[in-house]
């Protein structure tokens, strides 16, 4: 095969909005802390929906955008940290809810980096034949990790799902989904941690925020290169949406002036290994990126882990 390409996104986030105020009046917090420090605004929380209730929603608007039907689709992949269940994993529920035939279906768990490994994984498979059309999905439920008493992490984390239609490229098409680079950084595992039976997420915020700040942009410009792909030529940048001065410190040291820089951050808050799909489709539901054009996706967090790849716009 050729490679793969994306040909439709789309994401679904609940209803319900919490606000910076909605949350002093919860812990010893204020509107100014939170946006001096995060950048977050507000944040979606789900209240019944289940991570693969809005999984399959923002797979079905994908589908739904690509012109495939659930008949050509034959792999499955979700990216998420927070599924309560662990078997049937949420692949096997989203093909049900979307009736999706006998595909290859699994989940793929690095917690923030995991849209970017299950794309990379995907488009291996396509690759290498053994899948021709993919949904790849990232979802999480966040608030059901969060101790709504400690504000240095309840204020950071929202619900959410993006996803993503790939195909196999045609012979003579050019690859729209760049090679992975991926990576992890095993002995600073505990610097983000969701532990136990009854667990809430825990992490060590400066020991993330540095690394993040001094490591990153080395590897996400490899990942340019991989593609062939000078930072000049971007259209977009999307990260992970974990902090707004992590994602600025990150575009500074990459020098990309001309490129978008999504920040869903400021209305989504920190969503894990949602963040990237669900910037990327609201970016190109918006029209803000043209088709074609070069985006660097780049995902970090838990782990450590640190995936991305340079894809083409649908």
């Amino acid at each position: 095969m050729a490679g793969s390409r994306i040909v439709a996104l789309g994401h679904y986030q609940p209803s319900r909005i919490v606000t910076n105020d909605d949350l002093a009046r919860m812990v010893d917090t204020n509107d100014e802390w939170i946006r001096d420090r995060v950048g977050i605004v507000t944040r979606r929380i789900a209240g019944d929906e289940t991570v693969a209730d809005m999984a399959a929603a923002a797979a079905g608007k994908a589908l739904a955008n690509s012109g495939l039907t659930a008949a050509d689709i034959d792999l499955v992949v979700v990216a998420t940290c927070t599924s309560v269940d662990r078997s049937p994993n949420v692949a096997c529920r989203v093909a049900a809810k979307l009736g999706i035939n006998a595909p290859g279906a699994y989940d793929i768990n690095t917690a923030c980096s995991g849209f970017s490994y299950a794309l990379g994984t995907v488009d291996h498979a396509i690759r290498a034949g053994a899948a021709r059309n993919a949904i790849v999905i990232g979802a999480e439920k966040l608030s059901d990790f969060t101790d709504w008493t400690d504000r240095s992490t309840c204020i950071i984390f929202g619900d959410g799902a993006g996803a993503a239609v790939v195909t196999a490229a045609g012979e003579d098409e050019p690859a729209g989904v760049g090679p992975v680079l991926w990576g992890s950084v095993p002995e600073k595992s505990d610097a983000v941690r969701i532990e136990g039976w009854r667990a809430y997420v825990q992490q060590e915020g400066q020991t993330v925020f540095r690394w993040a700040t001094t490591a990153l942009a080395p590897l996400a410009l490899q990942a340019c290169e991989r593609a062939g792909v000078s930072p000049s030529e971007l259209a977009a940048f999307v990260p992970h949406q974990a902090n707004a001065r992590i994602i600025d410190g990150i575009a500074k040291r990459l020098d990309i002036p001309d490129a978008i820089i999504a920040k869903d951050i400021v209305e989504s808050g920190n969503t894990s290994a949602a963040s990237v799909p669900l910037a990327l489709s609201k970016l190109v539901e918006r029209r803000e990126i043209p088709s074609g054009a070069p985006v660097l996706l780049f995902g970090f967090g838990g782990g450590l882990t640190y995936a991305g790849q340079v894809v083409r716009c649908p």
